[in-house]
């Protein structure tokens, strides 16, 4: 029963993860050192660095993670239609880990900046989609939010270590950001053969009328696909990017620089110590309350940056609240719509879903750097704040089982 999977879904417990979820999570370990090596330091390098705007960095933000959103339903459709997932999650951690190189020449061009980030984001959107449906094909339905749990756990492994070996290689080399670059590419090369050597295919039979993109575009006609990809939209639409929270932290307790990347390990910390433990509270309580409850976190965390708290205790309840939000919505929101999904379309509906929030989330940076700019900082976070409570609501009237039963298409 699809709805199963948004309100109270029955489990077996953690006997029905494969090895397949944890080979997929070496992988994100690996990559997420090496991306989060980068992500770390990327703020300051742009911001301070290179003396961008807020809206400037708002723009290169989005890019970031929105730009290259159709490529993930290029992606999604190939795997489904050629069933060869783990050929084209491949593709994209490779072209993700040549693209470390391309900020070695870039410089301080914006513009090479800009192509490089959205090089590395195209092998993102490329491999996310395939993976995702490499765990839902893998794992008994009743078991994914403990699967996505695991998987996102270990990512969060990848993105804890991140930061600090971005550190350490700054530290030995003077400050030196190329050697932050290097050092990314080698680790990123070596998530490439870990991928290779120890992940198995899902290799369904070719179906013998290859699936065509009306189909996948058809999805939409689907009420509760459409229902499921409307509120991600949504919710992209009221998250700001975390870099803009950091610098916010950073600006207003006057964080030495060096403080600046373990904000992002705190973050990575708590996800990877709760992602697990709230992917199988998701499976027994439900997911939809779970991930509800990590967007209301994230409104607490945007409303405490110029609340009353301040210090350290500020830095480090901010710091708590976002790594909730990670671990109770990341993993959680894919667990909720991969049953809902046929599996001849699963990748391409994973896709579609995450390019939605991908595309929402492009938008939200520009908006929320054009607002800093603006109106301060301050206006602009409660806004924020204020963005993701319509988000809450207008998520809830989306999905909950009450009104999902008879709109299934």
């Amino acid at each position: 029963m699809y709805l199963s999977t948004i309100d109270r879904p029955k489990t077996a417990g953690w006997k029905g993860l494969s090895g397949t979820v944890f080979a997929l999570g070496a992988v994100s370990l690996v990559t997420d050192v090496s991306s989060e090596m980068v992500t770390a330091v990327l703020p300051l390098y742009l911001v301070i660095g290179l003396q961008l705007s807020p809206a400037a960095y708002g723009v290169v933000d989005g890019l970031y993670t929105g730009a290259t959103t159709i490529l993930r339903l290029v992606g999604g459709y190939l795997a489904d239609r050629t069933t060869k997932r783990k050929a084209v999650a491949g593709f994209g951690y490779g072209l993700s880990a040549v693209a470390k190189l391309g900020l070695l020449v870039a410089g301080t061009s914006t513009a090479l900046l800009g192509a490089v980030i959205t090089a590395d984001r195209a092998g993102k959107g490329l491999r996310t989609a395939p993976r995702d449906a490499l765990i839902t094909l893998s794992t008994p339905e009743k078991d994914l939010g403990r699967a996505f749990g695991v998987h996102r756990a270990m990512d969060g492994v990848g993105a804890f270590l991140g930061p600090l070996v971005a550190l350490a290689v700054l530290a030995a080399a003077g400050n030196s950001f190329d050697s932050v670059f290097v050092t990314s590419f080698c680790i990123a090369a070596m998530g490439v053969v870990v991928l290779v050597v120890f992940v198995r295919d899902h290799r369904a039979p070719v179906p013998a009328k290859p699936v065509r993109p009306s189909a996948a575009f058809g999805l939409l006609r689907d009420a509760r696909v459409r229902r499921v990809v409307l509120a991600a939209s949504v919710l992209g639409l009221a998250t700001i990017g975390d870099g803009f929270v950091y610098l916010l932290l950073q600006k207003r307790e006057n964080l030495a620089v060096g403080w600046f990347p373990l904000l992002a390990v705190g973050t990575s910390l708590v996800y990877l110590l709760l992602a697990a433990p709230l992917g199988a509270l998701a499976d027994r309580v439900g997911r939809l309350p779970v991930m509800l409850g990590g967007y209301a976190c994230l409104a607490a965390a945007y409303l405490l940056v110029f609340g009353p708290l301040g210090g350290w205790p500020l830095v480090v309840v901010v710091v708590l609240l976002y790594g909730v939000f990670y671990a109770a919505t990341d993993g959680v929101l894919m667990a909720l719509a991969g049953p809902l999904l046929p599996e001849s379309l699963r990748t391409t509906g994973i896709a579609l879903i995450q390019t939605g929030q991908a595309l929402a989330y492009l938008g939200s940076s520009v908006l929320f750097g054009l607002a800093w700019q603006f109106w301060g900082p301050e206006t602009a976070t409660r806004a924020a704040a204020i963005g993701v409570a319509v988000a809450l609501l207008a998520t809830f009237s989306l999905l909950s089982p009450s009104n999902l039963l008879g709109r299934r298409s």
